[in-house]
């Protein structure tokens, strides 16, 4: 496995190890107490950074923790109110001093984190709102207005709220299946953001992938006998590949840019924007991977051949591409090109990924390489049109 990232924080891997597998319920894990003012070091990399680690703490405090929609819609609505929040502030002119962009980002980040979370949750993020406002600033915060960042947070956080209310997530039915040999034979699948209003994308089936090998061909026939094999045959460092990967959606996804941006020393406002790059190709691929999913419904291994021997319990919808190649792909081709160096590794990060989904049972390779590209696809797209560096992102 040496194509992995780690993100730094092994506290945050525990919080993540607790998570199921991919599309299932994740349990209530207990939300952590606020922190000190002292503790609170909201000025080491941005705010942007700080409060997207305070969603990834936070959200296990829903019973749906684990589900990839949750967790994509929430770090996606994030990183664009924190985005919007940082460009209002810095464009704006008020008495010689300008709103403080991390102040903007602290309103935005609880307006929309507060609309994700449970209540209990809501003490926490007031405190952390007094902490950050009380911590010793930094030199290029000593010209700012604390107040009025608050107050173009707050209306930038309210105006993505209501945005994010009306994105249709989970309001579209799947389209039959019409079933018959070589289709998927489940029952209520998983929708990930299928039908959803996409955000950098003109429609989820933008770049639809082509069909997959026709049940029954020789490539078919290939890729079933390996998937089929390696299930059987799983050694324990494949094991381990598969435990590791199946709970890391866009949480994981965003600590590891988390790490990236501190360790490339990246301001507040190229640090809200990669984020909101990344979490946008995150979004928009769970919309376009399930566009594909449903215009096939293809197949599992497993459900083709008895013989195939699942390492952990079937994701609940089709096969034809893999979900997990399409996010980490996203995630990591925004990544790749934001961090050139770093390339080759998040390559190797993507690669790994989808293997584990073949040695678990779940995926034909064809899935995992159909996934794959159109995880990259997408996020060329959204690289090239969906976060302007001079303007807020538009929410039309």
């Amino acid at each position: 496995m040496t194509g992995r990232i780690l993100p730094t924080s092994r506290r945050l891997l525990s919080f993540l190890s607790l998570a199921l597998a991919a599309c299932a319920d994740a349990p209530t894990v207990a939300v952590p107490p606020a922190p000190s003012t002292n503790a609170v070091k909201f000025w080491d990399a941005s705010a942007s950074l700080a409060w997207n680690r305070t969603a990834r703490e936070l959200i296990g405090a829903r019973s749906d923790a684990g589900n990839p929609t949750t967790q994509a819609r929430l770090f996606t609505y994030l990183s664009i109110a924190q985005y919007n929040a940082v460009v209002a502030a810095e464009e704006a002119r008020e008495r010689g001093d300008h709103p403080s962009p991390a102040a903007a980002v602290a309103a935005a980040s609880v307006a929309v984190l507060k609309s994700f979370l449970p209540a209990g949750t809501h003490a926490t993020l007031d405190a952390r709102l007094q902490a950050q406002l009380a911590a010793p600033g930094w030199p290029g915060e000593r010209h700012t207005d604390a107040d009025a960042g608050l107050a173009v947070g707050q209306a930038v956080g309210a105006q993505v709220v209501a945005y994010a209310a009306t994105d249709g997530a989970n309001g579209t039915p799947a389209p039959a299946n019409p079933g018959g040999v070589g289709r998927w034979t489940g029952a209520g699948s998983f929708l990930g953001l299928y039908g959803a209003r996409t955000l950098a994308l003109t429609s989820g089936d933008q770049f639809r992938p082509a069909p997959p090998p026709a049940y029954g061909s020789a490539q078919y026939a290939a890729d079933l006998a390996e998937v089929k094999a390696l299930s059987i045959g799983i050694t324990d460092a494949q094991r381990a590949t598969v435990t590791f990967w199946a709970p890391n959606n866009a949480t994981w996804m965003n600590a590891l840019a988390s790490d990236l941006i501190v360790s490339h020393h990246r301001t507040e406002r190229e640090a809200a924007r990669i984020l909101t790059l990344a979490n946008v190709a995150g979004f928009d691929v769970l919309n376009a991977c399930f566009d594909a999913k449903f215009a096939y419904y293809y197949v599992r291994p497993s459900q083709a051949d008895a013989g195939v021997k699942l390492a952990l319990p079937l994701p609940n919808h089709p096969s034809y591409p893999s979900g997990h190649s399409c996010i980490t792909a996203a995630y990591a081709t925004v990544l790749g090109d934001v961090f050139p160096d770093e390339r080759a590794r998040l390559d190797a990060m993507v690669d790994e990924a989808g293997m584990s989904r073949v040695y678990a049972g779940f995926h034909f390779r064809f899935d995992v390489d159909a996934g794959q590209v159109l995880g990259r696809r997408v996020a060329e797209w959204v690289l090239a049109h969906g976060v302007d560096r001079r303007a807020p992102f538009a929410l039309d």
